[in-house]
């Protein structure tokens, strides 16, 4: 796969579908590699007309890797944020948002429609407001402004998700899969879909550290709620009504700050992408895709 050099950094990415078509980028969640947007999603985005770019978000996957930057201090940074000072992270959304933007570059492509999922969602609002001429249309999945005044997921979910990971590849997969069958919403869990995912994750590049620091980076802007009214693209936010991290209330508020944003609040769709939910997610892009001229 090739790599865009950006940021003193290299990414790494993927391309499918006719370069010819209407150019979507897809951004993933937190510690999500490319392999998030599944082959099956991205194949039917592509059959939908669309050219699909997924990459690896800096410190995962196969991208570039901020080893020397050691694991953050989250003390420090709630304590950063107590004082009411920015935390030091080793970089921020922003720099994320920004390195999607060097992808676009190096495929030389002006504007795109954007979509981001969890984190990622959060990733594409940046870049949204940061690079309002870049952007067609915006679509945010299972996402938020990170506003501390939503409803807060649930203590032991978290804990259950962000408690450690064995190392070894056999015990990590059946952990992943036992955390993944609690996010799935109302939808029967697809187990082996599940299985072959986290599989191909390990394999492709199993790095733990990315995932902390990226949950680091996220302290910084933290709340973008202020910001994502300057958003002009034509935007759609889905949400799922089961969503165990970030409530329908955190679709809700982004839908309501962006002027003009349309809300899909998808029945028994949790924190992950089903295969029953994938064609409702695909038409609904389309349908706001279609609100402008490319």
């Amino acid at each position: 796969m090739p790599k865009a050099k950006v940021n003193n950094i290299e990414i790494e990415y993927e391309t499918i579908g006719n370069p010819s078509s209407k150019p979507l980028i897809l951004i993933a969640g937190l510690g999500g590699q490319l392999l998030a947007w599944s082959d099956e999603m991205c194949e039917i985005f592509a059959n939908s007309g669309f050219f699909v770019i997924r990459f690896d978000n800096r410190d995962v996957g196969l991208s570039t890797k901020f080893e020397d930057a050691g694991i953050p201090n989250f003390v420090e940074i709630s304590a950063a944020h107590a004082r009411g000072e920015i935390p030091e992270v080793p970089y921020t959304l922003e720099d994320m948002a920004d390195d999607a933007i060097g992808v676009l570059d190096a495929l030389k492509i002006d504007k795109t429609h954007v979509c981001g999922a969890s984190m990622g969602g959060m990733i594409a609002q940046i870049l949204a407001y940061r690079h309002l001429s870049r952007v067609l249309t915006l679509t945010v999945i299972m996402s938020t402004t990170g506003n501390p005044e939503l409803p807060q997921a649930k203590p032991e979910i978290m804990a259950q998700f962000f408690a450690p990971v064995p190392s070894e590849r056999e015990a990590y997969i059946e952990e992943m899969v036992k955390r993944d069958s609690l996010s799935h919403g109302t939808f029967t869990y697809d187990e082996k879909q599940s299985r072959d995912y986290r599989t191909k994750e390990y394999d492709r590049s199993y790095y733990p550290d990315g995932i902390a620091r990226q949950l680091a980076a996220m302290a910084v802007p933290g709340n973008i709620k202020p910001k994502i009214s300057a958003i002009k693209a034509p935007t759609l936010v889905i949400h799922g009504s089961e969503d165990p991290f970030n409530s329908i209330e955190a679709g809700k508020e982004i839908a309501t700050v962006i002027p003009g944003a349309e809300l899909l609040i998808l029945d028994g769709m949790g924190h992950s992408f089903p295969r029953e939910i994938i064609p409702h997610i695909v038409n609904a892009l389309v349908t706001n895709s279609n609100k402008i001229s490319n």
